[in-house]
């Protein structure tokens, strides 16, 4: 077993290493007890910019992981933390749910489609054309392009979905400009968080499940990084990248005190 003596904080991602579509993983309920009663500083990380953090803390408590809304950070946070910091009190035109919309308000930020200071993407069921193409044409415009998250594509039930990054390459194929993405894999959502909570990169621990956000976010952001096979990754996907993570887990299980993993009435 890897060192981990030198951990006092943790951040770990939530999709693929706490829950998969509604339900605990192995582990999942038993390690975030553990690190309350440890009182050891964590938060729960995830790309998606739909829901608020009061949401997110109502669907892990319903699948049996409990989680103060205060310990999660989503990249809508992060968006509206990264904006809050560059142009206070600016103007956005923002095709996202609530969880962006939320954030971005109570960063100070006005909502507005005339003559905003930056074009946001996030995650959302309902793009439409008419929102699209008004983010085309603002971002024509002069206004600066963000997005929460890269990521292509999202789970859901009966299959993949187009996500922020598949939007954004619309976007970017019609202007001609790139958008910068703050959710993972850029190291300034670890870095934001960490600083949320007080944590830094030599004593804090990343747990994931993907290598191409995750861990290489991880690494780069200077943290001891965990892969677990719940998710996305697995061994064969690994040898494919030029990087390793400091650990590969089979589930967060392994993470357990000897005492909480034997423990019959404590569940997962």
């Amino acid at each position: 077993m890897a060192d981990r003596s030198h951990i006092e904080c943790w951040l770990t991602d939530m999709d693929g290493v706490l829950v998969s579509e509604g339900e605990a993983l192995p582990g999942a309920g038993k390690l975030i007890r553990q690190w309350k009663q440890r009182g050891q500083r964590f938060l729960v990380l995830t790309n998606n910019s739909i829901y608020t953090p009061r949401d997110l803390a109502s669907r892990l408590h319903r699948s049996g992981v409990d989680v103060p809304e205060e310990q999660i950070w989503t990249s809508a946070l992060a968006t509206a933390q990264f904006l809050a910091s560059q142009r206070p009190n600016g103007r956005a035109y923002v095709v996202g749910e609530a969880g962006l919309t939320t954030a971005l308000h109570e960063a100070g930020y006005v909502l507005t489609d005339q003559d905003p200071d930056y074009v946001v993407i996030g995650e959302t069921r309902s793009y439409s054309f008419e929102a699209i193409t008004k983010a085309i044409r603002l971002i024509l415009g002069g206004a600066r392009f963000i997005a929460t998250n890269p990521d292509p594509t999202g789970p859901s039930p009966e299959g993949p979905l187009p996500a922020t990054g598949s939007i954004c390459a619309l976007i970017s194929k019609a202007t001609g400009f790139e958008p910068y993405w703050v959710g993972k894999p850029n190291p300034m959502m670890f870095r934001l968080a960490m600083s949320k909570i007080g944590a830094h990169s030599q004593s804090t621990g990343m747990i994931g499940d993907r290598m191409d956000t995750d861990v290489v976010a991880g690494i780069e952001a200077g943290l001891h990084t965990i892969l677990v096979l719940t998710g996305i990754s697995t061994p064969a996907e690994i040898a494919k990248y030029p990087f390793r993570p400091n650990e590969v887990l089979n589930s967060v299980q392994e993470l357990l005190d000897a005492d909480a993993e034997a423990d019959p009435t404590a569940q997962d």
